[in-house]
Parts: structure tokens; C-alpha cells; sequence
């Protein structure tokens, strides 16, 4: 029998179960804390700094931790509020199972984990041992991130290992790879405000990395010209020198006709391209067809704007480019990064104060989380988990033979593709919500259904471990100790504030316990994740991805240690490439050469319009956390169709009204927002919310043939007014002037 979800009531999927609004006991009782505990926040990849107020072994608030230097006390509004989950009603206390038909019960820890430990070995006798698969996340601690990819390779021997990172940095890592031979950002956030031009291309960086604003600021008031490449006047594009709204997909005729005018114009630096690079004729010939006029036709914008963009980027002395999910979200993702990269180095401005490059980081350890082998290709060290050399040291250090790890395995969508079609029979999942997270989630629901046995870790129950047979409650990031890794590269320490309340557990505790049970107890024998770190830096050591140099007391005492740091003595690298040596054999950049094509789905008669997706500043990722505190949820209660008063007119809607955006895949009914932020062609829907508000009930599972992330950011869809969902009739307010 097909096993369902356990019954969500509409108020859950409308606000989130029992969205927490005040501290426990209201303000009047929270009273001065016992203690302030330095840490940082849960979610985004900046990892600001804060302190954790505790009283009576409960967070009950914050303060701002005003000299740790990323943040220097500063905080969005989900850091503000991040620690109102704690106390949440919906905390799992106890371990889950499903009972058919009737939805779940509490299990004793034995008995679950019993149950999960005999599942595995049941399906992998039966099917072998890749028929059981792994899921993990980029918002696990360091520690646990390799882990997770230890516990796969070694106790569950499976090669079907990912994480949820692959729908986030992976095109950006590639690109770095392929052209630095480094997956990181280039510079430490310091050299922003130095730069003369920053280029912000697909980055909403007022709601999905506010603090990061302030550094643009910096720069603005320094004197820097601010260029925008996004669908949408964001709130960031308001204040910048010069916008260019882009259309979804178009980004590589912006910046290979600015590469041109460049060429044109002799802003080019040809002695450091001799010096310290390759490829750039290859390059040079490629962009000599991608005049103004081209790149504009392909990306939509006049052909004056990517030539004004040349005249701010290319003569400057010194610059900075960012770039995010919008232009890493495709399915070209990984080539519009190269091209991105290909204006840095043209230029020669990278590895010298205030001259750079980064990737916006989305997720709380996006960058470390892919850093220690919990990626289908990856080993501990950012190695290659196909090259022998590095498949020995690991295996060394793991104490098992080099033949015994598995080799690559299937990431993200294609690992959901291979449970559709009776390939993987099992799934054990930890920090991940594919029922959200995932493009057509339709598709996704299907696959959770088919499993034979599915374990979920989590704090709450989330919309895809309601699909699982056992649910193991884990821990919160302040309910255990760790190190993450930020936007920048910076590795720092996550303190533990308070343990997981009684029936909960940390999460390496209960992998540690199932590898016991699966026979492999003495290699997961930690007593801590001071321990896991201290066998992750030999792990790591000489690979591009260095932590043997760095200490938790090193890291609290310089307040963060930029990979990598190969020795004890070593201060770390906050800035790479210093002296224009790159991280390939030879010690020069690769560049390489890129065509437009177009995307997987691009609009047509039946479905004219262009939809693509992202965050809002109130919510994060799935929203199993924030959509569980009241104050961002009243931010953002639902969401919303964001489109042009041009396409609304034709429509017959106006802001408020409903209307049903319809791909091939699927529909979601939600309210309008008229706004002339947005391009006429284009309309944009966040994706933090499930179920039948679920924006990637619309995606496509399009992927990146080299990153294999999802075409989030477009696909085809049409749109019509619509009448209330069933559940919005009830709430509509008779003095409202109800049902319209």
C-alpha cells in the first residue's frame, strides 16, 4: 500500500503549527539571563555572530555580539528571532513510527533504531548495498557533515550519498574548480568596501544576505559604482548606480557582450592573462560575436546598459563581483558562473586587497557542509573520492581498506529519479525537506511513497518526514557544539548553549548508535564532536580544503580561521590567490569559454511567461524552522505572485486578488502582487511554503549536466485570476466584504 503523509490541518500549512510569538512565559517572565553564550545564528551562510541568552536551562533570548567581525552585532530579522523555536509545541520528544492508516506513534529509542539499523541490512542483502541511500544537509555543523559521509561509506557502504547542497552552491563550486581550481569566495567580506566597481549579479542580497548590504554600503560610500543584474528591481537595485533587469537565463549575453566592449575599449589586463592564466584566446574569440546588441537580445535589457555596465566594470582599479542563486539556479548554471568569472580575470583584479570574486553562500554551512565528503563525489578535504591518491589518505585515516569505499554515487534529483523508478529502496535523511526543496513535487511525493523503508532525523516534522516509516528527533544548532564554515571561508564555533530537551538527541549520537548496530561501532566511537573535528583535520590535511592548522581554541581566539591553514602556526588564508597563483598543478587560472543556449523550458504559446523563484527576507530555505515563529510569519504570512502591472492589466487582477499560476507539472493558487519591480515577462513566487502553496509543485527537474543542480530559476507558466483557495474562504472577514 502507498503510504501517504500524515494529515496536515490547513492552519498548519498556512502558518505553521502553533507559530511561536513570545519568549516561554511571555517577556514579563524572562527575567535576567543566567548566562550569555557566544555563538552564532542557524540559518543563512553569513553565520553571523550573537549570544544566546539563557535562563533556567532555556534560550529565552539574545544579544548583539558586537566584535565578532563579520557581523559586528548586526542581525536580519531571522537572526533576531531565531532562537523562538525552541520551546515550539511541535518538537519531536520522542522517536516515531508509522502506523498505516493511522498515522504515527511513539517508539522507544531501542526499538527505533533497531528498526532503522534492521531495515537497512534487509534491503541491502535483498537489492545490494547502493538499493539504500543517504540524504544529508548544508546546514549541519562541519562535524557532522563528515560524519555523515563517513557513516555512509563506512557503516551503510553505500555509494548514494548527497545533500541538499546540490540545490544551492554546487554550480559556484564547480565553476571555481574548473577555472581556480578552489571551491570558495576569493576574499574575505573586508575587501568589499575597497572596491572601486562591484558587480551583484542574481543575488537578492537585502533579503537572503542583509548583512552583506551593509558591506555594499561601505563601498557605495567609498565612492564604488554598484552595477544589478537581476529579473527584479530587489531592494538592493533600488540604491545601485546602474540595474539591468535581466531576463531569467539571459545572464551570459550580459557578461560576454560587457567582455566585448572591454576587448573594444583595451580594459583588459593582457599582461596578467599571459602571465598567470590559459585559455584566454579561446575566450577572446568566443566573445568577439556577443556584440551589445546580441547579449541584449539574449538577455532582454537595451544594448546601452551592458555597454555602460563595460564603462563602470572595466576601467576601474580595483572591483568585486558577487553572484547567487539567480545565476547559479539554471541549468546552465555552471556556465553562467564561467562567464562571470571570465570579467574577473580579464581584468587581472583577484588576490590583491579590495580586487575579487565570491559566491553568496545560501545555507548555514554551505560552504564547509560540501567541504568534508558528504557530496555524492567528494571525500573529507574537498577530495575527489575517484582519484586513488586521495581515496588512500582517506582511507587511512578511517582505518579501512581503500577498496572498501564506495565510488561515486548519484546526487540530489537523480538520487529521487532512481527511488521513482524501484532503483534505491531505502533512504535514511537528515537536514532536508525535499518535499519543498525539490522541483516537481508531484514527482517527489510519488518516489516517498515508493520506498520500502525511509528513517527521518529531525527536530520538527517536517513535510517529508511525514512520509517516513521512523522519525528520530535530533537536535537544534545551540543544542550541540560544532564548527561551521561561512561565506567567506572563515571556520567558527558554534557553542552549545542548552542540551536537546528529555527525548531528543544530538544528531551524531544517533548515527554513532546506528553504526554500532551496523556492525561498525569501533569506527564511530567519539565521545564528542571535539573528537569528530579533531579526525576531520587529519582528514582533511593536504587536501585543497585544509583544516589540520585549525583548533576550536584557535578559532574562538582569532574569532574565525580562514581554510585553508596546513599547520598549527599558520594564521589561515582569508585572501586566495595572493600573488596570482591558483590552485591548478600549473598555479594559473583556467579560463574557458562559454556559449549562451537556452533553458530546458523556455516559454511558449501554451505557457508564455516566465516564472522563477527565491527567498523572502522573513522566511528560510523550506521554512520548517521560520514558519514556526509568529514574528516572521506575520512578515510574511503567505506567498505571493509578484508580477508587472502590464501583465496584471491583461489578467483583470489587482494585488490582493488570487490567481492560479499553472506550469506542465502542476498549480499553486496564491495572491497577487502588482508591482513595476518585476520585468512584464517574468513573475516570481518564494518557495519557503508546502503542499498545495508550494512553488516547485511548478518547477521542472531540469539539472546542470556538471553540477547537477535543479533550473529553479525559470521555467514556463500561465496565468489566470482565480477564486480563494477552499481554505482562505473561511478567513475571509464579512467586514472584509468577503468572497470577491
Amino acid at each position: 500500500m502507498a503510504k501517504l503523509p500524515a494529515p496536515v490541518p490547513a492552519l498548519v500549512e498556512r502558518f505553521g503549527p502553533h507559530a511561536q510569538r513570545t519568549p516561554p512565559g511571555g517577556w514579563s517572565a524572562r527575567g535576567a539571563p543566567d548566562r550569555l553564550v557566544k555563538t552564532h545564528c542557524c540559518f543563512c551562510g553569513q553565520q553571523c555572530g550573537i549570544e544566546l541568552a539563557v535562563k533556567d536551562e532555556r534560550v529565552v533570548g539574545f544579544e548583539p555580539w558586537e566584535d565578532f567581525p563579520f557581523n559586528q552585532g548586526k542581525l536580519c530579522p531571522k537572526g533576531v528571532k531565531r532562537y523562538m523555536q525552541d520551546q515550539h509545541p511541535d518538537r519531536l520528544l520522542s522517536p516515531l513510527e508509522r502506523v498505516e492508516g493511522q498515522g504515527f506513534r511513539e517508539l522507544g529509542w531501542d526499538a527505533a533504531l533497531a528498526r532503522t539499523a534492521g531495515e537497512i541490512q534487509r534491503i541491502q542483502g535483498k537489492y545490494g548495498r547502493d538499493a539504500f541511500a543517504v540524504l544529508t544537509g548544508a546546514s549541519l555543523t562541519n562535524e557532522k557533515a563528515y560524519l555523515m559521509g563517513k557513516f555512509a561509506r563506512v557503516a551503510v557502504r553505500t555509494a548514494n550519498i548527497d545533500y541538499n547542497g546540490r540545490l544551492c552552491m554546487v554550480s559556484a563550486g564547480a565553476a571555481s574548480k574548473k577555472v581556480f581550481g578552489v571551491d570558495r569566495a576569493a576574499n574575505p567580506w573586508s575587501d568589499i568596501p575597497k572596491a572601486e566597481a562591484i558587480l551583484v549579479a542574481g543575488a537578492n542580497v537585502a533579503e537572503c544576505a542583509p548583512i552583506t548590504t551593509d558591506y555594499l554600503w561601505q563601498a557605495r560610500e567609498n565612492g564604488a559604482k554598484l552595477i544589478v543584474l537581476d529579473p527584479r528591481l530587489t531592494p538592493i537595485a533600488r540604491t545601485v548606480d546602474l540595474f539591468i533587469p535581466v531576463r531569467p537565463g539571459g545572464d551570459i549575453g550580459v557578461f560576454n557582450a560587457m567582455l566585448h566592449v572591454m576587448i573594444e575599449r583595451g580594459w583588459i589586463d593582457r599582461r596578467f592573462l599571459a602571465e598567470h592564466t590559459t585559455g584566454w584566446e579561446e575566450v577572446e574569440r568566443t566573445v568577439r560575436r556577443y556584440t551589445p546588441e546580441e547579449g541584449g537580445r539574449i538577455a532582454g535589457v537595451p544594448p546601452s546598459l551592458i555597454v555602460k555596465a563595460a564603462e563602470i566594470w572595466g576601467p576601474a582599479r580595483t572591483s568585486f563581483l558577487l553572484h547567487a542563486r539567480g545565476i547559479e539556479h539554471h541549468s546552465k548554471g555552471v556556465e553562467n558562473c564561467l562567464a562571470a568569472l571570465n570579467l574577473v580575470l580579464a581584468t587581472g583584479r583577484i588576490g590583491r586587497e579590495g580586487c575579487g570574486y565570491a559566491m553568496i553562500t545560501g545555507q548555514g554551512n554551505g560552504q564547509g557542509a560540501r567541504e568534508q565528503g558528504q557530496k555524492c563525489d567528494q571525500l573529507p578535504g574537498a577530495r575527489d573520492v575517484e582519484n586513488p591518491e586521495h581515496r588512500r589518505h582517506v582511507a587511512g585515516v578511517w582505518g579501512v581498506p581503500e577498496e572498501s569505499i564506495p565510488h561515486k554515487g548519484l546526487s540530489a534529483v537523480p538520487l529521487l529519479e532512481a527511488i521513482h523508478d524501484g532503483r534505491i529502496k531505502g533512504l535514511l535523511l537528515i537536514c532536508f525537506n525535499p518535499m519543498v526543496s525539490l522541483p516537481d513535487q508531484r514527482f517527489i511525493g510519488e518516489a516517498l511513497e515508493k520506498l520500502e523503508h525511509f528513517t527521518a532525523i529531525d527536530f520538527f516534522l517536517s513535510e517529508t518526514a511525514r512520509y517516513a516509516d521512523v522519525v528520530l528527533p535530533g537536535s537544534l544548532m545551540e543544542e550541540d557544539e560544532g564548527t561551521t564554515t561561512n561565506v567567506e571561508g572563515r571556520v567558527i564555533h558554534h557553542q552549545r548553549a542548552v542540551r536537546p530537551p528529555a527525548g531528543a538527541r544530538e544528531d551524531w549520537r544517533i548515527i554513532c548508535d546506528l553504526a554500532a548496530r551496523l556492525g561498525a561501532g569501533d569506527k564511530f566511537a567519539y565521545d564528542s564532536p571535539r573528537a569528530i573535528f579533531e579526525e576531520l583535520r587529519a582528514a582533511s590535511r593536504g587536501g585543497v580544503a585544509d583544516y589540520s592548522g585549525i583548533t576550536w581554541e584557535k578559532i574562538d581566539r582569532l574569532k574565525g580561521v580562514f581554510w585553508p591553514c596546513p599547520a598549527p602556526d599558520h594564521p589561515g588564508t582569508p585572501r586566495l590567490y595572493e600573488g596570482g597563483r591558483f590552485g591548478h598543478p600549473d598555479g594559473r587560472a583556467h579560463l574557458q569559454p562559454v556559449e549562451w543556449r537556452p533553458a530546458a523550458e523556455e516559454p511558449d504559446e501554451e505557457y508564455p511567461i516566465v516564472l522563477t523563484t527565491g527567498r523572502v527576507v522573513s522566511q528560510y530555505l523550506s521554512g520548517t524552522q521560520t514558519r514556526r515563529i509568529g514574528g516572521l510569519v506575520d512578515q510574511y504570512p503567505q506567498p505571493q505572485c509578484e508580477l508587472h502591472p502590464r501583465l496584471a492589466a491583461k489578467l483583470g487582477v489587482a494585488s490582493g486578488d488570487y490567481v492560479k499560476v499553472e506550469s506542465r507539472r502542476g498549480a499553486v493558487v496564491v495572491r497577487a502582487l502588482v508591482t513595476t519591480t518585476i520585468r512584464p515577462d517574468t513573475v516570481f513566487v518564494p518557495y519557503h511554503w508546502p503542499l498545495t502553496r508550494a512553488a516547485n509543485n511548478l518547477t521542472v527537474r531540469a539539472i546542470d549536466p556538471v553540477s547537477n543542480i535543479p533550473e529553479f530559476k525559470i521555467c514556463a507558466v500561465r496565468l489566470a485570476k482565480a477564486a480563494p483557495p477552499a481554505d482562505e474562504l473561511s478567513r475571509l472577514a464579512p467586514e472584509a466584504g468577503g468572497v470577491r
